[in-house]
């Protein structure tokens, strides 16, 4: 009946409606709803009312999909004013009653869709100063997205279809399920009273106070009241979830939550949860301010996972882990989320960005800590041996002019969306990295604490953390300190600032980060050293072909470097254009960025290339994997810009052939194997399997070398499934007829036999090769309550040469029944890269594209990434035009301006300009190599 009412209620035009992009001013004054004109004219709320404490109560429906609520919300009157402005979406609003000193009365309300406001008129003045408390009753569908308060369900084994319902709020979706001001600093208590039905459970951020029996046989849960936060970090599910539960040693009661049939899967994340949670509040030094912290798989989501402030919401990928079934990388995954959601306790909950163009001081911090954390808590995992990964990710994006600044002026829905990218998350943990490699750790980590204790349960801006990070030893930093702050500034003291490299008065951080936060890009360090004396310059590191854009970029750049001559760690700030700097003694080489702590590149100029090939090829363990790594990522990425000759960062990789460090190997797979992945886009097959070969050639005493088992670190276990799975694709002899005896044995066992856990995508791409085989994997993931295992299963099925087998598995993970549709973005960005379904992939997003926007949501980061995904590996000025007169017949409200889309016509033009340059140089080297070291016939 509800559904019904709701609908004739939007037909008659009042609810708060759907998401339109625009700028932070009405162009016109606006109307509300009912034609009258709305008395606020901006997308940001006015800051004359702040709320105090929400009431909520919310009904929700599992059967008719909908839900109802109330909300009182105290208010704080900070002017004089008669209007209340506040945000809604999408919902029915009624009984709107504001409760004054003087008693009771009605508010008469406007809304505003395209902002999504709503306006609260009173007839008479709220006085600065007095209590009013404002109270709405509301209702509305769940969500059918994955945002705001939305429906979800999952299958049993017998098949049973089960719903729940479960919210995610981040950035501005807190308001389609309940009206509230839903802006980062309008931060309050929150008291939530949850309706059920005694088959379901529900939790929110705080732990269960009573239940109550109400007539006609519901449950009314009552939750104690939140700490002060912001909206988007409430919290709530309803479902019929199982729990398992351990208490820190700091008192902190943690569970995890999950369907019944998973919940066995749940013991790793529940030991990581704990340990973590115990780290953090040793390491901050500020003690959790809950009494629980919960873990919640989700059976449908659409990020990661989300921080919320006591009930941390997951993918199931992100918590479940199976020890028998899941891999090495799995457990890396999944420790990295959890210890991501748990910093962000402190990062983000209890100090917030003041709004969300400083969204890289919630994100980039919390993916830092998760390398910070895992470092000492989880030793094995070795974390470091990913984090390069992330710098080179985020230079990706960085080094076009569409890149933003980390910090950026956002204002609509769209545009905070947007915010969500890898240069909020890894730029802004690789910038993180570089100062606390400048600093020392010991002074970052007193600065950051200071910054944390200084600002609970505050909002902050960029300026205040440089601030806490200045002038650590200043007297009125001691004072806010703790003994391990006042030792290292007494040891500092002791060695006459010896510890350190720069001057007191050359320290001015936020001098420094703000060269990092507030302009795009990164610099290209060019190097060039002549006998004892190197010259520096710097740029902007841009894939373009107009110079012009790279003019008027100035960094403070924290500059290391190491000689033939010396391993010590030499320290330099570059603030000047161009420098130069005097050695000791002559070197035969020189290498900048030691260990790529700092978040630029190097060219050497001269014959600093060639001295580093020699390097390479005669004594590459002379300097560190992260080292050897970024000579890799900076000398194939100066190829695209027209610094350096493809033949020279192709002698460079033949050094590879040696190595055996994961990150070092990864680099050199993500800069070669793309140059292949071009010409598979285009009808040149001589030249696509000469490079195959080549880089089969490269690696193929390292693949030879990989035992088809689970041995090793976690390190050599992720390179082993990384090398046994690319041999496979390119389909290398021997590795083909071992995974295809494997494969058939595990088929012939029906999915019984147990297969080392490590070599399954291998076998499992072997096996999707074949109608037979291929069909047989689906039924074991339809089947299988293993998400590491469905995971894999669904990769290696997007792999197959046959088309009828991509395009269907695309359809069925849009109609979400037997594949998840949370899982349909994977699914078109992998069928994206199979040379045998780019072309399917980009018409089936074309065909699809109003429903993808409308259910993952305009901006957002998977919307990104299927358009990537699938646009990136293209080269042609034909297909470059069929994409932009696709992307240029939408409106703005159907993601014309979002930025990835200009990202997709920059890649592509550099990847035309990358042909067009370097093709006749890749044959040419190739044709030469073979006729220098004719290789085995594979």
């Amino acid at each position: 009946m509800f559904v019904v009412l709701l609908l004739l209620f939007v037909l008659n035009h009042h609810t708060s409606g759907a998401q339109i992009p625009n700028q932070g001013q009405a162009k016109d004054p606006p109307v509300a709803t009912n034609g009258q004109p709305f008395p606020w004219d901006r997308m940001r709320l006015p800051t004359t009312i702040s709320p105090l404490h929400y009431d909520l109560t919310i009904h929700p429906n599992l059967t008719t999909l909908d839900f109802t609520g109330v909300v009182r919300i105290s208010l704080d009157v900070r002017e004089d004013t008669s209007v209340i402005i506040l945000h809604a979406k999408q919902m029915l609003i009624s009984n709107v009653m504001l409760l004054a000193p003087e008693g009771i009365r009605p508010l008469r309300v406007l809304e505003y869709p395209r902002f999504h406001q709503l306006a609260l008129l009173s007839d008479s003045v709220l006085t600065k100063g007095r209590n009013y408390e404002v109270q709405l009753e509301f209702a509305a569908n769940l969500s059918d997205s994955f945002h705001g308060f939305y429906k979800g369900s999952y299958r049993t084994s017998s098949g049973e279809v089960r719903v729940i319902a479960s919210t995610q709020f981040e950035a501005t979706f807190a308001r389609g399920a309940f009206p509230c001001f839903d802006e980062p600093a309008f931060k309050a208590n929150f008291t939530i009273r949850i309706l059920r039905e005694p088959r379901h459970i529900a939790i929110s951020n705080m732990p269960k106070v009573k239940t109550v029996e109400l007539p006609g046989g519901l449950l009314e849960d009552h939750f104690d009241t939140t700490v002060k936060m912001s909206t988007y970090l409430v919290a709530y599910i309803v479902s019929d979830f199982l729990s398992v539960s351990k208490t820190t040693k700091h008192g902190v009661k943690i569970s995890v939550y999950a369907v019944p049939e998973k919940i066995d899967q749940t013991a790793f994340a529940l030991d990581a949860a704990v340990k973590l949670l115990d780290f953090y509040d040793d390491y901050f030094d500020i003690p959790y301010p809950l009494p629980k912290q919960d873990l919640a798989a989700i059976p449908d989501f659409q990020s990661g996972a989300m921080e919320n402030w006591g009930l941390t919401t997951y993918r199931e990928t992100g918590l479940l882990f199976d020890p028998e079934r899941s891999s090495a990388s799995d457990k890396l995954g999944i420790t990295k989320v959890i210890a991501h959601e748990l910093a962000h306790q402190w990062f983000g909950n209890l100090v917030t960005m003041e709004w969300w163009n400083d969204l890289w001081l919630n994100e980039g911090f919390a993916k830092f800590m998760e390398f910070i954390s895992l470092d000492i808590t989880y030793p094995e995992l070795h974390v470091d041996d990913f984090f390069l990964g992330k710098c080179f990710e985020a230079m990706e994006v960085d080094s076009l002019s569409s890149s933003h600044p980390v910090s950026t002026p956002v204002e609509n829905p769209t545009q905070i969306q947007e915010m969500f990218d890898d240069v909020s998350y890894d730029k802004g943990a690789c910038i993180l990295n570089m100062l606390r490699d400048f600093l020392s750790p010991e002074a970052f980590e007193i600065g950051i604490i200071r910054y944390l204790k200084r600002y609970s349960y505050q909002n902050t801006v960029n300026s205040h953390l440089w601030e806490s990070l200045t002038d650590i030893c200043s007297s009125d930093a001691l004072d806010e300190g703790r003994l391990k702050h006042t030792e290292f500034c007494s040891k500092v003291k002791l060695q006459s600032g010896s510890s350190k490299w720069y001057s007191d008065d050359e320290l001015d951080v936020k001098a420094i980060m703000d060269t990092w936060t507030l302009q795009e890009g990164f610099p290209l360090v060019t190097v060039e050293v002549k006998g004892r004396e190197v010259r520096l310059s710097q740029e902007r590191f841009l894939r373009t072909d107009n110079p012009s854009l790279t003019q008027g970029f100035l960094w403070q750049i924290p500059l290391t470097y190491m000689t033939s001559a010396s391993s010590t760690v030499h320290r330099f700030l570059l603030k000047t254009k161009a420098d130069v700097l005097y050695l000791p003694e002559e070197v035969d080489w020189v290498k900048f960025n030691v260990n790529m702590s700092g978040y630029y590149m190097v060219h050497y100029a001269g014959e600093g290339w060639n001295n580093i090939i020699n390097l390479l090829l005669y004594n590459h363990t002379a300097i560190s994997g992260n080292d050897r790594a970024s000579l890799i990522q900076n000398v194939f990425q100066l190829v695209s810009v027209g610094k350096v000759r493809l033949d020279t960062a192709l002698e460079l990789s033949l050094y590879l052939s040696k190595e055996t460090e994961i990150m070092a190997v990864t680099q050199g797979f993500g800069e070669l194997v793309p140059l292949y992945k071009l010409m598979e886009k285009r009808d040149m097959t001589v030249l696509e399997n000469q490079m195959k070969d080549y880089i089969v050639d490269l690696f193929r005493d390292l693949i030879d070398r990989q035992e088809w088992n689970d041995s090793g670190s976690v390190s050599e276990r992720v390179l082993r499934s990384y090398l046994l799975l690319f041999a496979c694709v390119r389909k290398y002899p021997p590795c083909v007829a071992k995974a295809t005896q494997m494969f058939n044995s595990w088929k012939d066992s029906d999915g019984t036999m147990s297969l080392p856990v490590d070599i399954t995508m291998a076998v499992f791409v072997i096996g999707a090769r074949t109608p037979e085989g291929w069909d047989f994997l689906f039924e074991k993931y339809r089947t299988s309550l293993q998400m590491s295992v469905k995971s894999r299963i669904k990769t290696a099925m997007t792999v197959t040469h046959m088309q009828d087998k991509l395009k269907w598995m695309m359809e069925q993970s849009l109609r979400g029944e037997v594949m998840k549709t949370q899982d349909l973005p994977d699914v078109v960005a992998s069928v994206g890269r199979n040379p045998h379904g780019y072309k399917l992939a980009w018409d089936f997003l074309r065909a699809n594209w109003h429903t993808l926007i409308k259910k993952f949501d305009l901006g957002s980061n998977t919307v990104s990434y299927m358009v990537a995904g699938v646009t990136n590996q293209y080269s042609t000025r034909e297909m470059l035009q069929e994409i932009r007169n696709f992307f240029d017949s939408l409106t703005e409200e159907e993601g014309s301006k979002m930025r990835c889309i200009q990202q997709t016509y920059e890649t592509i033009e550099d990847n035309i300009r990358w042909m067009d340059t370097n093709l006749p140089l890749l044959q040419a080297w190739l044709n030469k190599r073979q006729l220098r070291a004719p290789h085995e016939d594979l």
